[in-house]
């Protein structure tokens, strides 16, 4: 288990994730097709190329969901009760296929759970970022942890 507990978490913490992840084109096409999404310019290379991108733009819902997975082991890795929301999220710059993602987090927000005397309310903000250091990808994530036993 990689995660903290939430009374191992100050606000300001801040963590550059080791796992670095190159977009595929097996990723885009498979996520696509996985979620019954038949935009284009995710899987017609032609519309893509007549696009103002020139090329195949990878699903956004793609580019999400690996932010938050390059996250897991570092913040909420066996330590997590639920996810209870994502707030604020933007895609300031396109994501094509090629691209080496990584990402960081730093703990905005810590609450007590009122509901649960044996877990916290972590808020993170999570960015991902391409190799060429553009934020690709931002948001804000609240997760219930457990705190440690005593």
């Amino acid at each position: 288990m990689a995660g903290r507990y939430f009374d191992e978490w100050q606000v300001g913490d801040r963590i550059e994730h080791p796992i670095r992840r190159t977009v595929t084109e097996t990723d885009n096409l498979l996520f696509s097709t996985m979620t019954h999404n038949p935009q284009p310019l995710h899987l017609d290379l032609e519309a893509a190329k007549a696009s103002e991108f020139g090329q195949i733009l990878v699903n956004g819902t793609f580019t999400f969901a690996l932010m938050v997975g390059l996250s897991v082991g570092e913040t909420t890795l066996g330590t997590l009760v639920a996810n209870l929301g994502y707030d604020r999220l933007v895609m300031p710059k396109p994501v094509f296929i090629g691209d080496t993602m990584r990402a960081t987090s730093e703990v905005i927000e810590l609450k007590d759970s009122k509901s649960r005397p044996t877990a916290g309310i972590v808020t993170f903000a999570h960015e991902l970022i391409n190799q060429r250091d553009e934020v690709v990808c931002r948001c804000t994530r609240s997760a219930l942890l457990h705190r440690r036993a005593a």
